[in-house]
């Protein structure tokens, strides 16, 4: 809230009547005045308050009596009241309510106070608010303030005088800001001075304005003061300090030097007052020195008081600073002074506060100049710049010369040890031997035995002082050693900085404004102005020798690294300086300078002198080391040898040749004595352990120990730097002619074939300087490389074969660096255009091939790398040259990286004539047998390419038949014959060739993995990329290339290792199936055999228009052969694959659908070829297309086919012929049974094999089936039945087998039975004269039927039954033949079904061989090996029975029939009369179902065969009756159990047994006697038979008592008794006349015995017997009444 808004004013009245309240309540008692005034003073403010608007103005108007009550208040001196008062005072004060006059009162009774000692830190905080807050008070009443201030400053109290210190200044403050503020106000208002009246010290200030007059009274009492004298203006001071007064003096010069500048009042005042002041106060410093002896001299001199000495200073460096310009006389005694006190004489702690103040100067540079100006340049006057500057060098010189006072125990070390120096300082300095154990760690100069340590002592390019600092202390300090040096010395660093920085910046603006002027008047020369230049070379000229002097003093002495670098900065940035401002003897002094600080101290410095050629072998002593020099004209200036300390602790001689940064400026062209410095001392680099980097430039390696190198971490901080220089240096060489860089390779050479030298034999680091500088100039001046290509590249591969491997390393390095820089290089003309230079720059690389060390190779390697990466794309012709390397560093780990690169990336940029050297190269990758991935990698770049010349086809054939041109016309014109390989086939075909050949080599690599790859890329780009090769072309890659392969193939496989291999590498396991070189030349040999398959496959169009295609044909069925019968199933597995995939082509027939119905006709399967599960690790020939697909396909579109005449059709069937007899010998030779005894057993075929051998047929058949004879049958019949019989290994049964109980096929009798149907249904469809085949196939199929009882026999080989076979036993096992059996059975019957009626079927007695093999299983019955097979025969034996009995009956009188009848008789009896007995575990549901097909047989022979008895042999008939009469008698199986007997008496055959021979007994159509007789003797037996159980029965009945008889036993009586009543029945039916008497006589016999049997308690029994006696009704006629003789 500000001071005059409505609420502060109100808050004001308000605070005014309360303090005038309060002091009236205080006052109430003691003083009753007091009292009264301040209760008028309420009213009055009251009334002020109630009468104005400007409530504030008015209270300024009155103040006097506003402030009355409480300036009575503070005369009472009550403290409280005091208080009270001055509070309010300071109230009214703040918000500027204190008019003049009131203000004069208020200054009195504050004085009065101070008097009295009351309040004194109130007193002056009162005095504060009054000057601060307004401008009231002026003149006396202001000085009368000031002096109160002042008095309140000397009193016992500490606080009040350090709080009355801080008052005066601030008031001295205070009375300058309003002047200033006073002028700001009256700026612009011009006003004439009046005359000047008079030089008095009490000069007229009538002139100045009030502020400005308060402002000059009181500066000229400060002088006043300060010299000791009366004030005129602050009347009253008692007493007052010099100290106190110099400071007030300075901080007023340094604060407001305007004010000093702008009004000559004030100017005069400087020059009359304070500088005489200054100059006679500085008297006693001028006339002390230091030591002299005070009795000698006639008065005692007065001593320095470092106080005053100390704010002169200040007040010094203030005048200079600012009022230089007004007091330049003055000035000049002011700097002469200053040098005065920098003497040794003088005291330390003066010497120090001296140099703080040159330091200050030295910060501002324009100031310099200002002096250089007015003195230096002037004629008569003192060369101030130039003595400054030597000042301080003598300064520095004489700190090392004289002891210090705060170092009195520094003693001087001797010089000239070599080992550790004296230690001599307090600090524990080292002495001169700079070994590393006398270091220590802080920063120091250090010389003849003088150690002084170096301190930070203020920021660059800033001079905070220290000392002059010091206000509070008036002892002199005691000053630290090396505290004047580090000033001095940053004093000097800021001197050059300043100075060089401040020319620079006014060179740039010169140097703009010329190009500025230039632009605009081109045609005029631009004049600078000369006072410029003038004044800088006058500036330099004075300041150079003392600067050189003192900065190489201290190079020498330094032993900290910054420190030396900061020096060298400095002798740097001057000698660029004198460069540009062309002052050559400067120039060159510090250039001498650096140069000298370049080498080790130990060195002598004749190089730089003139006469170094006379120098030769002159010993030296410098610093006093002995050192033997060894001029650089003789031989082996090498060899430096310093005999004294090693390189330690001095890092400037690691700081070379800073110089060569501004090289161009500074040195213009005379730079070559500094390269041949460089050259000779080049000892030094190599102590130094530099290491070439990337491009050549030298970067700090580690330290090599050899005799004379010890490298501290000093030194080895400071090389980065050195390694620039040099660089910068070579960089330089581009400004050379061409003769004087000839000149530097040379010397270059010379120095590298010395280092080379040296390094034979020697473990010692060889020096690597020449061959890094070679390539740093071969970089720099690649724009005219050609000029030193030869001998540069010729020498660095002389590097590459050194023993050293570090030298050989860099000679590779700076080999491949210069190469790929030269590809780089934006050359003119461009190298596209300039194939010579090209070849050029890559021919180094290419001979690099000729050295052998492995880390040469590697680097090569990389060059190659980063060629084709950066350069790819640009090559052109350089191809050739760059894949040959390629080729040459094939072993190294990283090529493929190479090749793969050209293969992926650059194929297309580069010449078609390449190409062919690329697979070469490829190709010869793979064949390095060092690292397989190398190998394995190069076959998938050759499928890249192949993929490549695919898709570039037309434009590679085009350009290679271009350059073919080209060729052709060169060889005829030198009359020679075009000779490249395959030729005469056309260019693209022969690089496809040379493709082809090389994967073919890689195809019998001798390690698996390689050959693997090859085969499957070889074939793969055959078959994808075959099409584009010309017809001829094929020729050469089915003779040339396919076949050849697999001869070799072969070969391997066949004389492969059999020894089995062990895992490779510890931790490499290889499978069982791979684990012998056999096993993997197998894999081999199947992949090339598939591979070969496929593509005569695959193009056989093609392939058939070369002429000798069935040769070709023949060679591949050959190749198929010899693997099929291989002792390797893998191989004889695929090869057998292989042959299935070449008869999938079909011969095409020009109506399809015609194919297609005679295919459905054949019924041939969809799928003539299972897919080969265990087909091995070749690749699964997955085959699902049917033959009809296949048919249209090769008919449709994707092989245009001719349409096949006669001959093709011919040839056609050769082919086939040929395979079939190829087939046929496979067959034959793989199922052969051995021989000899089973020991000797050496391979048994596999099923998978077999199985594919006999799927195989069904195809080949579809050929063949023209011409296919009996012979053919016969010999296809022989091969099925070894295949069937063919046992299996026991390990591989779990596979192959079904489990025993299944009733499943294995694949192989699947095939078998296929084969069969082929031919059967191709027989149906065919001519007559196939069906002659017939017979045969039925042969075949019951010989398969067979198996069922009795298995085939493999040889002599034991065998055993799958079901006892031990899987962990290595032995044989044979299948379960049942289910095949039964399944050719099933075929039998159908077949029959067919073809029953056919001639040869029943010429050659099918029929009759059926029965014939069914009598086996039938007579067997219970006894086979399977239940199922038997009933399959019965059910069979009946199917076939029903067809061919009509037909045996139709042929009844050709004879053709008559064996067959006695074989089926004899197979009846087999079978109802079997003499196996059914197992025990037989159920009776079981028994049961047995019977009812027992029953079945009986049936078809009552239906079939007796109702036809004539057309049948008589023989036949008789043996059937003899067997129904057998059947009803024999009823009982002797081996039953009691309580199954009545199950198993076959009560239903019995039944059906007797009913037959009943039925044909009484037939009348008995047509022999010899058959009644049959009838009857069978009758007579039955009934008898019947008779004696009956009777049994009745005895055993009465025997038994109450226990029922046996069940066996009840069951035939029951039987019995049914078989009576059934006879009955059938003697009714028959005519009386068929019945024997006899007959009859037995029938009634039976009836005394059935009546007898009435008793039995059996209810079965009891109905049984009822229906027995029923028919005997017939029997009961009234007897006949006998005649005799004639009566009855």
């Amino acid at each position: 809230m500000s001071t005059s808004s409505p609420e502060a004013v109100k808050k004001l009245l308000e605070n005014m009547q309360t303090d005038l309240r309060s002091l009236s309540m205080e006052c109430k008692k003691k003083f009753p005045p007091v009292k009264e005034a301040a209760e008028s003073g309420i009213v009055k403010i009251k009334t002020i308050a109630a009468r104005n608007t400007d409530i504030l103005a008015a209270l300024k108007e009155n103040s006097s009596e506003v402030v009355q009550p409480f300036l009575m208040g503070c005369g009472t001196k009550e403290p409280k009241i005091t208080q009270l008062c001055l509070a309010a005072i300071q109230r009214l004060m703040s918000h500027e309510v204190v008019s003049e006059a009131a203000a004069g009162n208020i200054i009195n009774m504050l004085w009065q106070l101070m008097e009295n000692g009351l309040e004194e830190l109130k007193l002056l905080q009162t005095v504060l608010v009054l000057l601060t807050t307004n401008t009231v008070v002026h003149d006396e009443v202001l000085s009368k303030a000031i002096v109160l201030c002042f008095r309140l400053h000397f009193t016992k109290d500490n606080i009040t005088n350090n709080t009355a210190a801080a008052t005066v200044r601030q008031v001295v403050t205070v009375v300058f800001e309003r002047m200033v503020a006073e002028d700001e106000r009256f700026k612009g208002i011009v006003e004439q001075p009046p005359p000047v009246q008079g030089n008095t010290n009490r000069r007229s200030v009538s002139t100045l304005r009030p502020s400005a007059k308060d402002a000059y009274m009181l500066f000229q009492d400060l002088c006043q003061l300060v010299n000791a004298d009366a004030p005129y203006w602050l009347v009253g001071m008692t007493e007052m300090t010099r100290t106190f007064g110099l400071e007030l003096l300075e901080s007023v010069l340094n604060d407001f030097p305007g004010v000093f500048l702008q009004h000559q009042e004030f100017s005069f005042l400087l020059k009359e007052r304070v500088c005489p002041l200054v100059i006679k106060l500085f008297s006693p410093n001028i006339k002390f020195r230091q030591g002299s002896s005070s009795a000698a001299s006639p008065a005692p001199v007065e001593k320095p008081y470092f106080p005053i000495c100390m704010r002169l200073l200040r007040v010094v460096s203030v005048l200079i600073k600012h009022f230089y310009s007004l007091l330049v006389t003055e000035c000049e005694i002011f700097l002469s002074l200053l040098v005065k006190f920098l003497d040794g004489e003088k005291p330390q702690w003066l010497r120090a506060v001296a140099v703080e103040s040159v330091h200050r100067l030295c910060v501002q540079p324009h100031l310099l100049r200002s002096f250089c100006q007015s003195y230096d340049m002037k004629q008569h006057s003192t060369k101030v710049f130039r003595d400054i500057v030597n000042a301080l060098g003598s300064f520095i010189q004489s700190l090392f010369i004289v002891p210090n006072v705060g170092n009195a125990a520094a003693v001087s070390a001797p010089a000239g040890g070599s080992g550790l120096g004296a230690q001599g300082t307090a600090q524990g300095g080292p002495g001169t031997g700079g070994v590393s154990g006398t270091l220590t760690t802080q920063a120091a100069f250090e010389y003849r035995g003088t150690w002084i340590p170096l301190m930070t002592v203020s920021v660059q390019g800033s001079a905070k002082a220290t000392y002059l600092e010091m206000l509070d202390k008036v002892e002199p300090p005691s000053i630290p050693e090396g505290y004047a040096m580090s000033v001095a010395f940053s004093a000097l660093l800021d001197l050059v900085r300043g100075i060089t920085s401040m020319i620079e910046r006014e060179l740039a603006v010169e140097e703009e404004a010329a190009a500025e002027f230039r632009e605009a008047h081109p045609d005029q020369e631009w004049k600078p102005q000369p006072g410029a230049h003038l004044v800088w070379e006058e500036m330099v000229s004075a300041c150079w020798c003392g600067l050189l002097a003192a900065l190489s003093l201290l190079l020498d002495a330094s032993t900290d690294e910054t420190a030396t670098e900061n020096i060298l900065k400095a002798e740097l940035t001057m000698a660029s300086l004198c460069g540009r401002l062309g002052l050559v003897t400067p120039r060159d002094a510090f250039i001498t300078a650096i140069c000298k600080a370049s080498l080790p101290p130990h060195y002598a410095l004749t190089v730089l002198s003139s006469n170094t050629a006379n120098l030769s072998s002159k010993a030296y002593s410098i610093q006093g080391q002995s050192v033997q020099i060894i001029s650089p004209s003789s031989e082996s200036h090498q060899q430096v040898v310093a005999v004294g300390q090693p390189l330690t602790a001095q890092p400037q001689g690691t700081v070379v040749v800073r110089t060569h940064i501004h090289i161009h400026t500074v040195l213009k062209t005379q730079w070559l004595h500094l390269i041949f410095n460089i050259l000779i001392h080049i000892h030094l680099v190599w102590i130094l352990g530099l290491k070439p980097g990337v491009g050549g430039a030298l970067k700090p390696g580690r330290a090599v120990e050899g005799p004379s190198t010890v490298l501290t971490t000093a030194v080895m901080t400071d090389l980065p730097v050195i390694s620039n220089i040099l660089s910068r240096l070579f960089e330089s060489s581009q400004y050379l002619d061409d003769v004087s860089l000839h000149h530097l390779i040379n010397a270059l050479c010379s120095l590298s074939l010395e280092a080379m030298e040296m390094a034979y034999g020697n473990n010692k680091e060889p020096s690597l300087f020449a061959v890094a500088k070679l390539l740093e100039t071969g970089l720099v001046n690649m724009d005219r490389i050609e000029i030193l290509w030869r001998p540069l590249t010729g020498h660095l591969l002389e590097v590459c074969q050194h023993p050293n491997s570090r030298m050989r390393e860099w000679g590779a390095e700076a080999l491949t660096a210069l190469i790929k820089a030269g590809l780089a290089y934006k050359h003119d003309p461009p190298l596209a255009q300039n194939q010579r230079l090209q070849l050029l720059l890559l021919n180094p690389l290419k001979e690099l091939s000729n050295v052998l060390h492995a880390d040469i190779r590697q680097k090569q390697l990389e060059c190659v790398l980063q060629i084709l990466q950066s350069q790819g794309d640009s090559l052109g012709p350089g191809w050739p040259l760059v894949l040959g390397v390629i080729g040459a560093i094939r072993n190294d780990q990283g090529a493929p990286c190479c090749l793969q690169l050209v293969v992926t990336d650059f194929l297309p940029t580069m010449p078609c004539t390449c190409l062919q050297i690329v697979v070469d190269v490829a190709g010869s990758f793979g064949l390095q047998n060092q690292e397989l991935n190398i190998s394995l990698t190069s076959i998938g770049l050759l499928w890249n390419i192949s993929d490549y010349f695919f898709q570039r086809g037309e434009a590679i054939t085009q350009e290679l038949e271009r350059e073919e041109e080209a060729l052709q016309k060169q060889a005829q014109e030198r009359g020679e014959t075009l000779n490249r390989p395959f030729h005469p086939a056309p260019p693209f075909d022969c690089l496809w060739l040379c493709l082809y050949a090389k994967l073919g080599e890689l195809c019998v690599d001798p390690r698996p993995a390689v050959r693997k790859s090859a085969g499957q890329t070889l074939f793969s780009t055959i078959a994808a990329h075959g099409t584009l090769l010309q017809q001829p072309t094929w020729h050469i890659v089915v003779w040339k290339v396919l076949f050849q392969l697999l001869d070799c193939v072969r070969t391997s496989s066949t004389t492969a290792d059999k020894e089995k291999i062990e895992s490779g590498g510890g931790n490499i396991l290889i499978h069982h199936s791979r684990d012998t070189a056999e096993k993997q030349w197998a894999e081999t040999w199947v992949l090339t055999l598939a591979g070969v398959a496929r593509i005569f496959n695959t193009r056989r169009y093609l392939l058939q228009q070369l002429g000798d295609f069935f040769e070709a044909w023949e060679v591949l069925l050959n190749h198929i052969q010899s693997a099929a019968l291989s002792k390797n199933n893998e191989v004889s597995l695929a090869a057998l694959k292989s042959f299935q995939e070449i008869l999938q082509i079909v011969t095409p027939v020009k109506d399809s659908d015609k194919a297609g119905d005679a295919l459905a006709a054949m019924g041939v399967p969809p799928v003539l070829i299972d897919p080969l599960s265990a087909s091995g690790p070749g690749r699964p020939l997955v085959r699902s297309d049917s033959l009809v697909e296949r048919l249209t396909r090769y008919n449709g579109a994707e092989l245009q086919a001719p349409p096949p005449g006669e001959e093709s059709a011919l040839e056609d069937s050769a082919l086939w012929w040929s395979a079939w007899n190829t087939w046929y010998r496979t067959g034959t030779d793989s199922t052969r049974p051995p021989s000899g005894p089973t020991e000797k057993l050496s391979f048994i075929p596999s099923q998978p094999f077999l199985t594919a051998l006999i799927q195989i047929f069904p195809a080949l058949y579809q050929h063949i089936k023209a011409n296919f004879s009996m012979e053919d049958l016969k010999k296809l019949g022989v091969i099925l039945h070894g295949a069937v019989s063919v046992p299996i290994s026991s390990d591989a049964s779990p596979f192959i087998l079904p489990s025993y109980t299944e009733a499943v096929l294995t694949s192989l009798q699947e095939a078998v039975l296929t084969a069969l149907d082929v031919l059967q249904k191709a027989i149906c469809v065919g001519p007559e004269n196939l069906q002659v085949m017939y017979p045969a196939i039925f042969e075949q199929l019951l010989l398969f039927v067979e198996f069922s009882c009795k298995p085939p026999q493999y040889g002599r080989m034991e065998t055993k039954h799958v079901a006892n076979a031990k899987y962990n036993q290595a032995e044989w096992v044979a299948l379960n033949y049942v289910p095949f059996a039964e399944r050719s059975l099933e075929v039998v019957v159908d077949l029959y079904h067919k073809t029953a009626c056919h001639k040869a079927v029943i010429n050659e007695k099918v029929l009759q061989n059926i029965i014939k093999t069914l009598r086996m299983p039938l007579g067997l019955k219970y006894a086979c090996p399977s239940e199922s097979t038997w009933k399959l025969a019965v059910s069979s034996l009946l199917k076939v029975l029903s067809i061919g009995l009509p037909v045996a009956r139709q042929h009844a009188s050709s004879g053709k029939f008559d064996t067959m009848w006695p074989e089926l008789a004899n197979a009846f009896e087999d079978f109802l009369f079997t003499k196996s007995t059914p197992p025990d575990n037989l159920s009776i549901q079981e028994f049961q179902k047995n019977e009812a097909i027992d029953v079945e047989v009986v049936q078809l022979i009552s239906t079939e065969i007796l109702p036809f008895a004539n057309f049948i042999p008589k023989d036949f008939v008789g043996q059937i009756m003899t067997m129904l009469n057998k059947g009803s008698i024999h009823s009982q199986s002797p081996s039953f159990t009691e309580a199954e007997i009545d199950v198993r008496m076959r009560e239903d055959f019995s039944k059906v047994c007797f009913e037959t021979l009943l039925q044909f007994s009484f037939s009348n159509k008995v047509s022999t006697p010899q058959e009644g007789y049959i009838s009857r003797m069978a009758l007579s037996v039955l009934l008898k038979r019947s008779q004696d159980v009956l009777r049994r029965y009745v005895e055993d009945e009465r025997l038994s008592g109450r226990c029922p008889l046996p069940r066996q036993q009840v069951t035939e009586i029951i039987f019995v008794l049914k078989a009576i009543s059934t006879l009955m029945d059938s003697l009714k039916k028959t005519q009386p006349e068929n019945v024997d008497g006899n007959t009859w006589a037995q029938v009634i016999a039976l009836y005394p015995t059935l009546v007898e049997c009435i008793t039995c308690s059996s209810s079965e029994v009891s109905s049984a017997l009822k229906e027995a006696l029923g028919p005997f009704k017939d029997f009961m006629q009234p007897p006949v009444s006998k005649v005799q003789n004639g009566e009855s």
